[in-house]
């Protein structure tokens, strides 16, 4: 029972479409494929928006507490061209601290998703990775940022907001404030 009502709690929060637009920082328009759309309103909600590495986008995560406040912003990568890292408002699924991608394990043998924190039943996740790449649909999140952001990530609880547009406009206050660039 427990299994399936967490199941249709991701169904209603899971939020795919065929873009996301920042309005605020808790407020997001969400458009779909067949012409309409809808705002999603995360406030007093924790959330990591993913500003993928793309033109238009700032290639960028950002972590919003509860308050609507940008508290850790850092560099990342994403999906390159063939494995576009999907748009949406997703749940964190569940997290795996060390993790080798069954899809593309490392030839050597070494895990190279650590510190995953899973968004898509797909396998997408946010974990330690080169920002200097990018990568199959993943979110590589650099090494000195991705232990912060897999502590504080709650499944079930915190959202990942996956977004091709800036959301530098909403953070920058913020971040100027922790002294983030």
């Amino acid at each position: 029972m427990k299994k399936i009502i967490f199941f249709l709690f991701i169904a209603v929060w899971t939020l795919w479409g065929k873009s996301i637009i920042p309005l605020s920082k808790t407020k997001f328009r969400i458009d779909y494929d067949n012409g309409k759309s809808r705002i999603a309103d995360l406030k007093g909600r924790e959330f990591i928006v993913v500003s993928v590495r793309e033109p238009g986008s700032d290639g960028r995560f950002y972590a919003v507490d509860r308050d609507g406040v940008v508290w850790w912003s850092g560099p990342l990568t994403s999906g390159a061209d063939d494995f576009k890292t999907p748009s949406g408002i997703y749940p964190v699924l569940y997290k795996k601290r060390y993790h080798m991608s069954k899809n593309y394990p490392d030839p050597s043998g070494i895990n190279n998703m650590d510190y995953s924190i899973f968004f898509t039943r797909y396998g997408h996740a946010l974990h330690q990775g080169s920002v200097n790449w990018m990568s199959h649909g993943c979110i590589h999140i650099d090494p000195k940022d991705i232990p912060v952001l897999f502590r504080w990530a709650k499944p079930g609880q915190t959202r990942i907001v996956v977004t091709r547009s800036s959301y530098m406009p909403f953070a920058r206050h913020d971040l100027l404030k922790f002294h983030i660039h």
